[in-house]
C-alpha cells in the first residue's frame, strides 16, 4: 500500500506540474490537483486514475481551444488557469467517494465515477458551448443570454455534455470501476443540475460601468457590481460542487 501511495504522489506531481506549466492550472490549482490525484491513485490504483484522466485530459484540451476568444467574454466568471477552488469543486466529491469505497464498496466506486462524469459533462459543455455561434438561451426561461453566462445552453454544448459524460462512463466500465449506464446517467443529470442552478440560484450581477450582466464582484474591469438575481454566495464553484455531488449521488442510486 505504501508503494502505491508513493507512486500515486509521484504521478500526481508530474501531471500537476505539467498542467501548471501549460497554464491550465494556477499554483493553487496545481497543489489541489496533486492532492486529488494522490488520493485517487493511492486509494484506487490505475483503474481509478484512468477515470480521473478521462475527465482531466480532454477537459484541459477543450479549455485550450479558443482560449483567446474566451478571455474576451467579460460577462463570464472565472476563466484561464483553474485555481484550487475550481479543482476542489470538480474533484473533491470524487476523492471523498473513493476514500469511502473500503466501507461502501461498489456503490462508492459508482459515486466516484459519477462525480467525474458530471464534471466532465459540465466542462465539455461549457468549453464547447461557449464557442457556439448560436445565441445561448436560458435553460429555465429560454430567453437569449450572453455567451459565457451560467445557465445558458446551446445545441453544441448539450451534445458535448452527453459526450463528456459518456467518455468517463466508458472508461469507468472498461476499467471495471463501475457499469457505464449509472455513471453516464449520473454525469448527465449532474450537468443538467449545474445548468439549472446556474440559471436560477447562482449570483448574477450587473456592472454599471460596462452596462452588462456578469458573475463576479468586482467585474473584470474593476468596477464593483450589484446583485441582480440569485444568492450572493452561490458562485460558479459552489454550483460545480453541487453538480458533482448530484452526479455521485445519482450514479450510486442508479447502480
Amino acid at each position: 500500500m505504501l508503494v502505491q501511495i508513493l507512486s500515486g504522489a509521484v504521478l500526481a506531481a508530474a501531471v500537476a506540474t505539467f498542467a501548471y506549466r501549460a497554464r491550465a492550472l494556477s499554483l493553487s490549482g496545481a497543489i489541489a490537483a496533486f492532492v486529488v490525484g494522490s488520493i485517487t491513485f493511492g486509494a484506487g490504483g490505475w483503474p481509478a486514475t484512468f477515470v480521473l484522466l478521462a475527465f482531466f485530459i480532454p477537459s484541459t484540451a477543450f479549455s485550450a481551444i479558443g482560449r483567446k476568444e474566451k478571455r474576451t467574454l467579460a460577462s463570464a466568471g472565472k476563466h484561464g488557469a483553474r485555481d484550487a477552488f475550481q479543482v476542489a469543486a470538480n474533484g473533491g466529491v470524487a476523492a471523498l467517494a473513493l476514500l469511502l469505497s473500503p466501507r461502501f464498496g461498489a456503490v462508492a466506486l459508482a459515486a466516484f465515477a459519477g462525480a467525474f462524469a458530471a464534471a466532465s459533462a459540465d466542462t465539455w459543455g461549457t468549453e464547447i458551448g461557449t464557442l457556439a455561434r448560436a445565441k445561448p438561451r436560458s435553460i429555465l426561461t429560454f430567453r437569449p443570454v450572453e455567451r459565457g453566462l451560467s445557465g445558458g445552453v446551446t445545441l453544441q454544448g448539450s451534445l458535448a455534455e452527453i459526450a463528456g459524460a459518456a467518455c468517463v462512463a466508458l472508461v469507468a466500465a472498461s476499467t471495471h470501476i463501475a457499469p457505464a449506464l449509472p455513471v453516464f446517467l449520473g454525469g448527465a443529470a449532474g450537468a443538467l443540475v449545474d445548468s439549472i442552478l446556474g440559471a436560477g440560484a447562482q449570483a448574477l450581477r450587473f456592472c454599471p460601468a460596462c452596462d452588462r450582466a456578469c458573475e463576479t464582484n468586482p467585474h473584470a474591469c474593476g468596477t464593483p457590481t450589484s446583485l441582480r438575481r440569485g444568492v450572493a454566495w452561490i458562485e460558479n464553484d459552489a454550483v460545480n460542487f453541487a453538480a458533482t455531488a448530484c452526479g455521485a449521488a445519482l450514479a450510486a442510486v442508479f447502480f
